[in-house]
Formats: structure tokens, C-alpha cells, sequence
């Protein structure tokens, strides 16, 4: 990874890590660090955002920022991120990277930020509001098209199909959905289902029973995350139904199941990426140096072919 090599000059310190009881957080940082960077995640409890928390750890480390990372219990605790985005800036950061979950209602706490010129990153969903350094991530809207098409490779024209997305809502599963059905159906796909599980694993799997009560001849199934569609699985495999279930974001469990022939595939996103570049622009921004309005990082197909050789990078950044 890039690293600056100077040591960066001496503002607010980041106190210790904030944020509602229920939530988690985690500080790193090199030793002396006076640059600060407040993250404030979705939540700290999947899988995709410890990578996102890996990386932006890790950014803290090389670059000697102080780093602290919260996020809520679930994605769905709308207000209790908004509380840690605002308990983050009463502590004087100096820069402020946020993953919104409901970006319309941590707009007005983020204008409030930018007016007095701290700098505001967003990573994985995007949001507008006046006075925003950067969005760095995934086009989402993107990776849900290559999930439709990668699903839709797998069946016949005709084929009856499911969607499940996240919490309602939530823009960025949103978004991925709309993409992953324009595909689909423009492959020549029914979607018969359409139903938010919240992206949690058990709310899936309850989703795809009921959906199966009405449509037991689902071919193929298109999650907008990975936890979600390994919870579809369960409920497929209940039933002993072999159908292509296709996820998104390139979790160590999703990619595990599709090396062991169970998942179909997998849209990754970089998550550990998003963390390091967020925290690395956001020093950038401090410093004055210029940041791109728009940052791209990526996606990749996870298939059989390839998931042995993700599995080993996903592994290594675990540890």
C-alpha cells in the first residue's frame, strides 16, 4: 500500500473510541499520532465491515494517524449511527469518513460537519450534501448488473428468479437490486420476488421459505450481500433444491462456499480498500492535497474458477 513519508503535522487528537453502548468500536493508529480520522461504519458486526475496519486500521498504522472505527449492531440502527457520527465530531477529529445507512437521514449531521470545513469522506454509499471531500467505493448500482448477468449466464430465458434485498432503505442494496433486475431481465428472466431480509442471515432464510411456499420453482436467486444469500441457501438446501444463488460484497464464508461448490457466485466490492483509501484521502484532505471528487475501487466476479486464489488474500487480511 502507498504510504506518505513524512510525519503529519500536529492538530486535534481523536479521543478514546466513541459511540452507543450497543455499537462496537476499535482504535489504532501510530504511536504519537496527532492526525486524526473518525470512521463511522454501518455497523462492525459482518464480515464486509471487518475488511472495511481492516483497511482503514491498517491505513492508520502506515500513515501514524490516530484512527478510531465505530459502527452500530446492525445495519437497520439508522439513528444509533447518526448518534455515533455526531458523538465522533463533538470530539474534534481531524477529518471524518462515514459509511451512511440511510444516507437522506445523516445528510443534515454531515452539512453541519462541512461548515466548519472538516473534511467528509464517504465509503461504499454515497450521499449528496454541500461540502463533501469524496465518495470512494463501489458503483453499486454496477456490481448488482454484473450479479444479474452472472446469474442470468447460469439459466434459461423464461426462468423464474428471487431478489433479496437489504433493509429498506438502505441505498447502496437498493441499488444493487435495481441494477441485478434491469439484467436479469433484460436476459429474458421472470423476477416473481423481490423481498428486503435486512441483510442478515436468518431473516434470509426465513424470506426465502415463504417466498418458496408461493414459487417453489425459483431457478436462481440474486442477493444484495453475501450473508443474505447464504441464508437463502439454507432455506434452498432445507428443501433440497440445487439453484445458482448469487451474493454480493466477497465475504471469507461466501467465498469458501463457492470454492466447496454450494454458493454460485459473488460480486466483490473491496472493502478493505474502501477503509484504506478512505483514511489515506482523508489525510490527504487535511494536508491540503487534492482528493478526487469520485473514487472507484472496484469490483471482481468470484466464481469456482477463482475463488481459491481470493480465499488466500481475504485470509491474509484477517489475520
Amino acid at each position: 500500500m502507498r504510504k506518505f513519508g513524512m510525519v503529519l503535522a500536529a492538530t486535534g487528537l481523536l479521543l478514546s473510541a466513541v459511540g452507543c453502548s450497543q455499537g462496537s468500536s476499535a482504535k489504532t493508529g501510530g504511536e504519537g499520532g496527532s492526525e486524526s480520522v473518525a470512521v463511522v461504519l454501518k455497523t462492525l458486526s459482518s464480515p464486509y465491515w471487518k475488511y472495511v475496519e481492516a483497511g482503514a486500521k491498517a491505513a492508520g498504522k502506515d500513515l501514524g494517524v490516530d484512527v478510531t472505527i465505530v459502527g452500530p449492531s446492525a445495519e437497520s440502527q439508522i439513528m444509533e449511527q447518526v448518534n455515533m457520527i455526531e458523538d465522533s465530531l463533538n470530539q474534534s477529529p481531524s477529518a471524518l469518513v462515514v459509511s451512511p445507512s440511510q444516507p437522506d437521514t445523516v445528510v443534515p449531521v454531515l452539512e453541519q460537519a462541512t461548515q466548519s470545513d472538516l473534511p467528509v469522506l464517504l465509503i461504499d454509499t454515497d450521499a449528496e450534501f454541500e461540502g463533501k471531500t469524496s465518495f470512494i467505493g463501489t458503483e453499486n448500482y454496477t456490481a448488482g448488473q454484473e450479479g444479474g448477468k452472472l446469474l442470468a449466464s447460469m439459466l434459461q430465458k423464461g426462468d423464474k428468479v428471487a431478489l433479496i434485498a437489504g433493509a429498506l432503505g438502505n441505498e447502496a442494496t437498493d441499488k444493487r437490486i435495481k441494477g441485478a433486475k434491469e439484467a436479469l431481465e433484460k436476459a429474458g428472466m421472470k423476477v416473481v420476488a423481490e423481498q428486503p431480509a435486512d441483510s442478515d442471515k436468518t431473516k434470509a432464510m426465513s424470506v426465502m421459505e415463504n417466498i418458496l411456499q408461493k414459487d417453489p420453482d425459483i431457478k436462481g436467486v440474486f442477493s444484495a450481500n453475501d450473508d443474505m444469500a447464504l441464508g437463502v441457501l439454507r432455506a434452498l438446501d432445507a428443501k433440497g433444491l440445487k439453484v445458482p444463488v448469487i451474493g454480493t460484497d466477497g465475504t471469507v464464508e461466501a467465498v469458501q462456499s463457492i470454492k466447496n461448490g454450494k454458493l454460485a457466485g459473488t460480486i466483490a466490492q473491496s472493502p478493505y480498500d474502501m477503509g484504506y483509501q478512505g483514511v489515506e484521502n482523508a489525510v490527504k484532505a487535511v494536508k491540503g492535497e487534492k482528493v478526487e471528487e469520485r473514487i472507484d475501487s472496484g469490483i471482481d466476479v468470484i466464481t469456482k474458477d477463482n475463488a481459491q486464489e481470493k480465499l488466500e488474500f481475504l485470509q491474509s487480511i484477517s489475520k
